[in-house]
Parts: structure tokens; C-alpha cells; sequence
């Protein structure tokens, strides 16, 4: 088999197993808060995120998808694939440490983090997108890393200050109501759980599926196309499955360890992150479900009770987001450096 053929197959293979890596941290997010307030089971909230989830990643458009892709420029398809499997590797790798150690980092940042490390290495810093000269120029159009580091950024803020804003409306409307009002809130939940899990397979399914439609195009010498619908369920599947090899000490951190949380709280919490997501996915951004999720538990901490927000572990949580993309970066590249030792490469 040609060299080629090869390298697509690894990429493919690494793609199945980053999906997996990324749901063990973020679908384990995506359930944290209903799990811990008592609105659902385990099996219960597993079972609809995997559902809706799978659902988003098969009608979630190619907007996210377009913006990873054009991150990079590179003059040769040759040098791609071994670019593409070093930062697959990359991201792997630092997924799979932050797990082991329970910080619920962002695979978002590990895989583009994965990606410049390999690229830069590989042909320097000119072949990367970053944006600052569309940003500056005549149309100020944000793209390439510009577009990714403000998504990345900014998405886990606009999650605290919507569920900061949703905490404080539900004190007050909510200031003489009895504990029996628990019961309708929990219900309502497994809505917002299957919108959140919606919203997630459309995000992080495509920035899989970017890499995966990079890979074919290197192979064919073609440009990128739309990646077809079995892809697209190879990869969701992968992503809902992780769920069933463990993410309950991300799962724990997020549910109990930022903030002890009530029905009320998580409700919030999951209507921030929705709409969170739901924007990102109209604009194209590639975010962190993670991020946002954690940024809407946070709002709706310091909304109910500043001082009872464990701040010490959010700052492990910031320092981990902070590490995550140059630690994939200088991974990718070391495994770069490997990959073209072997001859033919």
C-alpha cells in the first residue's frame, strides 16, 4: 500500500480515537450538572446526550468545519497528512493526561494547539492562517486564529455572564417559592440536556470532521469537500461511546467541586450553555464545550454566593486551559519530528 493510503488510514484511526479522548472530557461536561443535582440517572442522562448528540453530529452543517480548515495553507498536499497525524497524536496524548488527572480541559485547545505545533515545525509560521491581516485590512473580516482564539475565549465568559444574569432573574421571581417547585425544574432539564448535547455534537463533531475531510483532500490532491453522512456518524458514534469508559472524575469536578449545585443552579447553568453553543454553532466558532459549561457554573455560583465558589480549583481548571494548547503544540511537534525519521514519509 502507498505511503499515502497509509497515513490517511493512521489519520482516520487517530481521528476515531480523538473523538473518543474529546467525549471522555466533554459529553462527561455536558451531563455533569443533571447528574449531581438529582434531575437525572447516570443511564438516563447518558442515554439522551448520546441520542441528541449523535443527532447534532449528523446535521451540523460544515460552519465550524470551514473555519479549522482554513487554518492552515500549505503549498504541498504531501506535507499535510504527516501535519495532520502528528497533531492527532498531539492532542491525544494531552487529553488523555488531563483525564488521568481529572481536569476537565479543552480538547478544542489540544487539537488546534496540535495543529500549529505541527505546521510550525513543519514549514514555519507563514502557512498559518492567523488573521491579523484581515482583521486590520479594508473589510475587518475575522479569520483563521483570530476567529479561533476569541471563540476560545470568549465563549467560557459569555456562558458565566448569561448564567450569572438567568441566577440572579430566578432569585428574584423565584424569592417566595416552595421546595416543591424543585419537581417541574428538574423535568425541564432533560430539554435543555438534549439541546445542550445537540449543540455539542454539532460543535465538536465538525472540528473532527475538519480534520478528516483535510486528510482525504491531501489524499486525492482535491480540495476540501463536505464530509458524507457516514463519517459523520463514525465520528458522533465514537464521541457518545466514551461516555461508557469513564469521565466521572471531570464529571465530579464540574458537578460538585466548583460549586454545590441545586436543581435552580443547573437549570441556569445548561440555559447559559445552550445558548452558548447555539451562537457559536450560527457563527461558525469552534468552543470549548468544557469551558462553557464550567464558565456557566461559575455564573451561576458567584451569582447565588460569591464566597462559596471553591476559587482554588477553578484557578487548576484556568491553569489547565491556559497549558493545554502550547503543551499539544509541543507534543505534535516532537511527534512530527519522529514521523519524518521514518523513511518515506
Amino acid at each position: 500500500m502507498e505511503t499515502a493510503g497509509v497515513l490517511l488510514g493512521l489519520v482516520i484511526l487517530l481521528c476515531l480515537v480523538f473523538a473518543l479522548s474529546n467525549g471522555l472530557h466533554d459529553v462527561s461536561s455536558v451531563i455533569a450538572t443533571v447528574i449531581n443535582c438529582g434531575a437525572a440517572s447516570a443511564r438516563q442522562a447518558i442515554g439522551i446526550a448520546s441520542f441528541f448528540g449523535l443527532l447534532g453530529a449528523l446535521f451540523s452543517g460544515s460552519l465550524v468545519s470551514d473555519t479549522i480548515s482554513k487554518l492552515i495553507d500549505l503549498p504541498d498536499h504531501s506535507m499535510l497528512l504527516p501535519i495532520l497525524l502528528s497533531a492527532c497524536f498531539g492532542a491525544i496524548a494531552w487529553n488523555t493526561i488531563t483525564w488521568r488527572l481529572g481536569f476537565p480541559s479543552s480538547s478544542t485547545h489540544a487539537l488546534i494547539g496540535g495543529i500549529i505545533g505541527a505546521v510550525l515545525i513543519a514549514s514555519g509560521p507563514s502557512h498559518i492562517v492567523w488573521g491579523f491581516r484581515e482583521l486590520t485590512g479594508p473589510g475587518h473580516e475575522i479569520t483563521g486564529m483570530v476567529k479561533i482564539i476569541a471563540s476560545l475565549f470568549l465563549s467560557p465568559f459569555l456562558g458565566f455572564s448569561i448564567a450569572f444574569v438567568f441566577q440572579k432573574a430566578a432569585k428574584l421571581f423565584l424569592r417566595n417559592a416552595k421546595a416543591t417547585i424543585n419537581k417541574p425544574i428538574k423535568r425541564i432539564q432533560w430539554l435543555f440536556v438534549a439541546g445542550l448535547s445537540f449543540n455539542y455534537g454539532a460543535n465538536d463533531s465538525q472540528k473532527i470532521l475538519a480534520i478528516l475531510v483535510l486528510a482525504f483532500a491531501a489524499k486525492n490532491g482535491s480540495a476540501p469537500g463536505e464530509a458524507p453522512y457516514w463519517l459523520k456518524l463514525c465520528v458522533g458514534s465514537s464521541m457518545f461511546l466514551a461516555i461508557s469508559f469513564g469521565g466521572w472524575s471531570i464529571m465530579k469536578t464540574i458537578g460538585r467541586g466548583i460549586y454545590c449545585l441545586e436543581p435552580i443552579h443547573s437549570l441556569n447553568s445548561q440555559l447559559a450553555s445552550v445558548c452558548s453553543l447555539a451562537a457559536a454553532n450560527l457563527t461558525g466558532a469552534p468552543v470549548s464545550t468544557t469551558h462553557v459549561v464550567v464558565g456557566s457554573v461559575m455564573g451561576v455560583g458567584s451569582a447565588d454566593q460569591y464566597k462559596m465558589v471553591r476559587w482554588s480549583i477553578v484557578k487548576e481548571i484556568v491553569l489547565a486551559w491556559f497549558i493545554t494548547m502550547p503543551m499539544s503544540a509541543l507534543i505534535s511537534a516532537l511527534i512530527y519530528l519522529l514521523i519524518k525519521l521514518i523513511p518515506g514519509v
